[in-house]
């Protein structure tokens, strides 16, 4: 029984015993607990939840609607090109792509990075999700109106505290944090929260789209991705001539098969750090179209080829910088490292890029096109390649290739598979038998496989109908753009050395210019004839 209905009992038994000052007494006492019950009821009306933490000392807090959940400091944070000093980079939750600010370096640029026994408490506000670093978990706090102190700002400043809770009778102070603000810092992207319906329609994609392949790279010590459609081929870095646009950027141009072509440093290009550790040796220059200009994108590295569903890649939109459009989302891969994916279409929508692009043909073409031998240049249809090296120079219709990845997974070889089998690869839920191709075609094993050669070596993965085999090679070149004149029926003399030279299998050879003026002859790897060359190795050792 509550206290009024109990006051009310009282009362009506001190008034059949005709106690008059009793009745008044518990009739008084009943009305003074229906007041103090209704202040309570009001009291908590007002009330608002908070979640606490602290940072550096300090005690901050949120409103408790806004923290979706706390997590540990994640393994792999992505650092974005042209960010604030306040965001330490983006990492990945359940499928979403979250980008992580460091909370002290918003009130001081010079504090600490994040680190690792530190905390990310994911705030969603306005369905935008954000991570915000800190030192240690708090309490949940029941704060009355009144404890509640607001913070007046003037126009255009930069806030990101909304006012104060002043708890235990003014004895404690908690800085309370504006949720609004802390998804609109300048140059912070907003990512979306996921739903279950966005789960269920990806499903539904999947099961109707083609695939696609990304080309995955290296500048600036990041790592980065490109749809494979966009890039023309991948060569060498040749000897560069000197150009008037020289600069941070511009590193000069050359000559691309009778065509002046600048090329751009694209680490320079996104702000990156150089990095360190990257070698001449690895270093590529990427060709690719920017409306009706070519262009050189000198990177670090060329790593792999990629398949991916659009789907797949997270958006991140969007960072509140000029050259923000150059990024599509992010590529996550648990295996091979996430990778920032650029969009191709945006990547030269800076003036600077674009008169690289065609200020080099203006101011130079002339002197390719009065070169001797130009005006017999050959001309056609052109395809894309992929060059390799297994012993000798290879290549393949890129068509052909799905993806490459690096030989250095584990592998399964189940008791009974014939020789030229290397083992079974596990690529993303299904399995994919690995062929060794020296075993297979009888060539001898290298002698040379050193820590940097085996790194170099790469597989293939083919798809023919609903088949899918990897090959082993023993590194990948470059990407190839070349005419149907460059493409020609293989010479007798390469098909002579054995039955076993793997060479039998080729009819065609592609003519690649180098320097010098000479063509260097690569054979052309022809997938048909290779598996049916595979499924006599099979059902020999069947029989």
């Amino acid at each position: 029984m509550n206290a009024p209905a109990l006051f009310e009992t009282q009362a009506v038994a001190a008034l059949a015993g005709g106690d008059g000052d009793a009745v008044r007494a518990a009739l008084a006492a009943a009305q003074a607990a229906r007041a103090a019950k209704a202040d309570a009821l009001a009291r908590a009306a007002g009330t608002r939840l908070y979640g606490s933490f602290h940072l550096g000392g300090q005690e901050f807090a949120l409103d408790a609607a806004c923290i979706r959940e706390v997590v540990g400091m994640p393994e792999r944070i992505v650092r974005l090109p042209l960010s604030p000093a306040c965001m330490e980079g983006i990492f990945t939750l359940r499928g979403s792509a979250i980008p992580m600010i460091n909370l002290a370096r918003v009130f001081d640029p010079d504090a600490p990075a994040a680190g690792p026994d530190q905390r990310v408490a994911i705030l969603e506000h306005e369905e935008v999700l954000v991570g915000l670093v800190f030192d240690a978990t708090g309490e949940v706090l029941r704060v009355r109106p009144e404890q509640h102190s607001a913070l007046a700002w003037r126009e255009g400043a930069a806030r990101v505290l909304s006012g104060a809770l002043t708890l235990e009778q003014g004895a404690r102070l908690v800085q309370l944090l504006d949720a609004d603000a802390l998804i609109r810092i300048d140059n912070v992207p907003q990512v979306r929260a996921q739903s279950a319906a966005r789960d269920a329609e990806r499903l539904r994609f999947l099961r109707r789209a083609q695939g696609r392949k990304a080309l995955s790279f290296r500048a600036g010590g990041m790592a980065f991705a490109m749809a494979i459609d966009a890039v023309q081929e991948i060569i060498r870095v040749p000897a560069l001539r000197s150009s008037v646009m020289l600069g941070k950027l511009c590193k000069g141009w050359f000559d691309l098969r009778g065509t002046a072509v600048g090329v751009v440093d694209l680490g320079a290009l996104l702000q990156c750090a150089p990095a360190p550790d990257a070698r001449a040796d690895e270093r590529r220059v990427m060709i690719v179209r920017a409306g009706g200009e070519l262009l050189g994108l000198l990177v670090d590295a060329v790593d792999d080829i990629r398949a991916y569903f659009d789907s797949d890649v997270l958006a991140i939109p969007m960072l509140g910088t000029r050259r923000a459009a150059m990024f599509r989302g992010m590529l996550p891969d648990a295996e091979r490292g996430d990778a920032l994916f650029l969009d191709h279409a945006h990547l030269f929508s800076e003036a600077e890029v674009a008169e690289i692009c065609a200020g080099h043909r203006r101011l130079y073409q002339h002197e390719l096109d009065a070169a001797p031998g130009r005006e017999g240049a050959r001309h056609g249809r052109r395809q894309v390649y992929l060059a390799f090296t297994l012993d000798t120079g290879w290549a393949t219709d890129i068509g052909q290739v799905r993806e490459i990845v690096a030989c250095d997974g584990a592998l399964t070889r189940p008791p009974g598979m014939p020789d030229c089998v290397h083992g079974m690869m596990q690529l993303r839920q299904q399995m994919i038998c690995v062929i060794d191709l020296r075993r297979m075609y009888g060539m001898p094993p290298r002698e040379d496989l050193d820590a940097t050669a085996l790194a170099e070596r790469r597989v293939l993965v083919l798809d023919h109908g609903t088949e899918r085999y990897g090959v082993i090679v023993d590194r990948v070149d470059s990407i190839l753009s070349l005419s149907d004149s460059q493409r020609r029926p293989s010479p007798a003399l390469l098909r002579v050395n054995g039955p076993d030279d793997m060479r039998r299998d080729a009819g065609e050879v592609l003519e690649v210019p180098v320097d010098g003026g000479r063509d260097e002859v690569l054979t052309l790897f022809d997938k048909t004839r290779f598996l049916a060359t595979l499924r006599g190795h099979l059902e020999g050792q069947a029989a």
